[in-house]
C-alpha cells in the first residue's frame, strides 16, 4: 500500500484523483491539503496548510499551483518522502529547486501527465529530425477559461523537446503582433482560452506547398489523473533522483 498526501485536493484535478483512488487497493490518500479545505467533504482529512498535516505518508502528489511548489518540495525533503509534481507554470528557479531536492528524494515531474501527450512529443521530435529544419514549426494550444498559465506547460515542453533536436537554435515567439516577416529560426507558440476545453495541442510543420499537423486532444481530465496514478506507482520505490514521463514510458515498454 502506498500512502499519499494530495496537495490541491479540492481543485478540479484533485477531485478527479480523489474519485479515482477512492477504491484503489494499492494507493491510499491519508490526507489532503488545499487553500479552501471545506469546499468538499472528502473521505480523508483536509488541511489548509501543509505544515499542519499530522498523517504519515510515503509520497506527496501535487496538483496545486506553482506559487506553493517550493514549500511543498521542502516539506518532502524534510520528511524524506517522494514527490510527484503535476503542477504547471513552474519558473526556471523553481525547476532548479526541484533538481536540488531530487538529490535527496525521489522526484517525478511532468508538465503533462498524459501518456498520449508524451507519445505525441516523441512523434514531433521524430518529425523535426526527418524534416531537417526545412519546415516552419508553430504550436497552438487551447484550454478552458480558468487556466492561469499561458502558454501551457505542455506547449512549452513540446517546443523545448522539438528545439533539442535542432541544436536549440529556435527562438520562441509568443505573439506576432508587430514582429514583421517571420524568421526561419522562429517557433510560434500561441494560446487560446475559452469555455471548458480540457486541453488541445496542435503542432504545425509548414513547408513549401505542404503542411503536416500533429494534434493531441484531451477529452477529459481523467487522462491526466490516470497518468499521475501511474507516476505514483512508478516512483514509490525509486531511489533519490529526477524522473519524468520518459522514464515511466521506458519502463512500461521494457
Amino acid at each position: 500500500m502506498i500512502n499519499i498526501l494530495l496537495n490541491g485536493c479540492n481543485g478540479k484535478m484533485g477531485q478527479v484523483i480523489s474519485d479515482m483512488l477512492a477504491d484503489n487497493p494499492n494507493i491510499h490518500i491519508t490526507a489532503g491539503i488545499d487553500t479552501n479545505p471545506d469546499k468538499f467533504s472528502n473521505y480523508y482529512k483536509t488541511y489548509n496548510d501543509i505544515d499542519a498535516v499530522k498523517e504519515k505518508a510515503d509520497l506527496l502528489l501535487d496538483f496545486s499551483h506553482a506559487d506553493g511548489i517550493n514549500k511543498v518540495t521542502q516539506y518532502c525533503v524534510d520528511n524524506g518522502i517522494a514527490l510527484v509534481v503535476a503542477t504547471t507554470g513552474l519558473s526556471q528557479s523553481q525547476h532548479e529547486v526541484l533538481r536540488q531536492a531530487s538529490e535527496k528524494i525521489a522526484l517525478f515531474q511532468s508538465a503533462n501527465m498524459s501518456y498520449g501527450v508524451n507519445v505525441t512529443i516523441e512523434l514531433c521530435k521524430n518529425a523535426a529530425k526527418a524534416l531537417k529544419g526545412e519546415f516552419d514549426i508553430e504550436i497552438i494550444e487551447k484550454h478552458h477559461n480558468e487556466k492561469k498559465d499561458a502558454p501551457s506547460g505542455t506547449a512549452l515542453m513540446i517546443a523545448k523537446e522539438i528545439n533539442s533536436t535542432m541544436n536549440n537554435g529556435l527562438e520562441f515567439i509568443y505573439d506576432r503582433y508587430g514582429k514583421g516577416v517571420r524568421k526561419h529560426n522562429e517557433m510560434g507558440i500561441y494560446s487560446l482560452r475559452g469555455g471548458t476545453i480540457p486541453g488541445e495541442h496542435l503542432i504545425v510543420f509548414a513547408g513549401k506547398d505542404e503542411i503536416i499537423e500533429i494534434k493531441h486532444t484531451a477529452l477529459s481530465r481523467k487522462i491526466f489523473a490516470e497518468g499521475a496514478v501511474k507516476a505514483v506507482e512508478f516512483i514509490a520505490a525509486k531511489k533519490p533522483g529526477y524522473y519524468n514521463m520518459k522514464d515511466l514510458i521506458k519502463e512500461m515498454c521494457s
